[in-house]
């Protein structure tokens, strides 16, 4: 009897003690649905300056869940699911209201690329079938819808990338057999596209893995391009590699269809000079894995990421773990200056039916802190985002995340992971309610910016501000598809160390324009006043 009672006695003494015991915190950041469909399922994904998001999958789906206006189907004696159809097959979701508005597409636009022009146009180019030589352009007005360019391409252009230049022409890289690039708009109309060996050299036969290059442009004016195992520093204007770049550590393929990811990390302007410029490359699936998931064997997905800093003159890349395996993840630079990792699965490849096991939970990457402290778990999504995918960052810092279909065509039943129409929103923890009072709000700002011109931005804090925490950020809105997004950077800008109190919570900072196209090509930027790692809500200014 009495070693009954001690036992009950040490049972609940430990309860007593567990439950005095601090519990686990929470997973940061959280979810919220935005809507249960948008008709489509979101394979591209780009903001535009009013503040609205352009998402389109493909024409050869067959009928999508949201229909065309009266008078406006789509006939097409090409395509290969429908000839006459009235339902969309892209979107224009605004996001103040929340609400979805139809648009036509009138070719295949799958597996294309993009970039925002000077004037806050999307230029869209390719696609399959009848729109891989097609251009099309969605301007930011009320009430747009897409205008295609037929034939306004030299080549044929499927999984290419696009990326903006300094004079504000794209350029457009690669594509499924295509190992040259070319430019839009046109210099003339006797323009073609030029070779690019390097392209050939990273071709796996029947297997490609060097689709959907990662580009970059450099602070010189050159391009990075990674594609495969390796990446060159390439000079557009002569047509000329520059710097060959060692092999990421391992060989291991990041590009489609071993799907990783890539960013140009956050840049800091000193005295008109961005010092250092890294490229970040996570995730991807070993080689053979494309073959083995066409035979039913999912290998596992990668989990290191290489960092390498493409300024330096003997670069070397430095590798890292991540807490977990992913495949098929976005890449989203934050205004807070830290990467989110978001969506894939963690085994199989990118294809129809070939990856397995979604990984639901993002992953905050802080370039800033020392290697085996950078990463950090978010909390979980619920839903599965696998192949054709898409994640964009909007002005008030949410990032939306829609899309997931891996299958032919919409499938909703009897398959492993369905088609996905909704479109949801992660919030990273620097908009959870605790920060409010730290979360600087922009009052006035000029918002066209000349290069190299001083810029005075005013903005409230509700709590003291620590004048040495503040920062001010720049970002592109970015392309995004197929877990690359195209043309995104992040600027810090040069303060001039001016930042004072103007009135009652109030303050000024004073900021220098970048100064050349090569740092920050001329268009619109989401530009964010940063308090203790907390942003505002962006504005938009345009860099001219």
């Amino acid at each position: 009897m009495f070693f009954s009672y001690t036992h009950v006695y040490h049972h609940l003494l430990l309860c007593l003690l567990l439950l005095l015991l601090p519990s686990s915190p929470a997973a940061p950041g959280h979810w919220s649905l935005l809507l249960p469909t948008i008709g489509i399922s979101a394979m591209h994904m780009q903001l535009l300056p009013n503040d609205r998001l352009i998402i389109f999958d493909r024409t050869d789906f067959g009928p999508s869940n949201i229909s065309l206006p009266a008078n406006k189907c789509r006939s097409d004696p090409n395509d290969m699911a429908l000839t006459l159809d009235c339902t969309a097959h892209s979107v224009e979701y605004h996001i103040p209201s929340n609400s979805i508005r139809p648009l036509t597409v009138l070719t295949d636009v799958w597996c294309s690329s993009g970039s925002l022009t000077p004037d806050g146009s999307l230029v869209q180019t390719g696609g399959f079938n009848d729109g891989d030589r097609v251009v099309r352009v969605y301007k930011s007005c009320d009430g747009c819808d897409w205008e295609e360019v037929q034939l306004g391409l030299s080549e044929r252009r499927w999984y290419a990338t696009s990326h903006i230049l300094p004079d504000g022409r794209q350029i457009i890289i690669g594509g499924r057999r295509q190992f040259n690039f070319e430019f839009y708009p046109k210099i003339s109309p006797v323009e073609k596209a030029k070779g690019l060996p390097f392209l050939v050299q990273t071709y796996d036969e029947q297997i490609e893995n060097n689709l959907y290059p990662f580009v970059f442009l450099h602070t010189d004016g050159t391009l990075f391009i990674f594609a495969n195992n390796r990446a060159i520093l390439f000079d557009y204007l002569k047509n000329q590699v520059v710097k060959t770049y060692p092999k990421i550590p391992g060989g291991e393929p990041r590009n489609y269809p071993s799907t990783g990811s890539a960013a140009l990390l956050p840049m800091r302007i000193v005295e008109g000079v961005v010092a250092v410029v890294e490229v970040l490359v996570c995730g991807g699936a070993p080689k053979g894995a494309h073959v083995n998931a066409k035979n039913g064997k999912f290998d596992g997905a990668l989990d290191s990421c290489g960092r390498i800093r493409i300024s330096d003159p003997d670069p070397k890349w430095v590798m890292e773990k991540m807490p977990m395996a992913r495949v098929m993840g976005d890449m989203l630079l934050l205004p807070d200056r830290n990467v989110l990792i978001i969506n894939g699965g963690a085994s199989g490849t990118a294809g129809w039916e070939d990856a397995r096991d979604p990984v639901l939970k993002p992953v905050i990457y802080k370039p800033d802190e020392l290697i085996g402290s950078r990463f950090e778990v978010q909390n979980p999504t619920t839903i599965p985002r696998m192949y054709h995918s898409a994640a964009v960052l909007v002005r008030d810092g949410r990032v939306l995340v829609g899309g997931s279909n891996p299958h032919e065509g919409y499938n909703f039943t009897n398959v492993l992971y369905p088609t996905e129409l909704s479109l949801e929103a992660f919030s990273p923890s620097y908009l959870d309610l605790i920060s409010s009072s730290f979360r600087p709000k922009i009052l006035s700002i000029d918002t066209h910016f000349q290069y190299g011109k001083r810029v005075a931005i005013q903005f409230k804090v509700e709590s003291p501000v620590d004048l040495n925490l503040i920062c001010v950020t720049m970002v592109a809105p970015s392309f995004n598809t197929h877990s690359f997004s195209m043309n995104q950077r992040l600027l810090v800008l040069d303060g001039d160390n001016t930042t004072e109190m103007v009135g009652s919570s109030s303050y000024e900072v004073g900021v220098t324009a970048p100064h050349s196209a090569n740092v920050a090509p001329a268009g619109y930027y989401l530009l964010f006043v940063v308090h203790r790692d907390i942003p505002s809500e962006g504005a938009w200014v345009h860099v001219e």
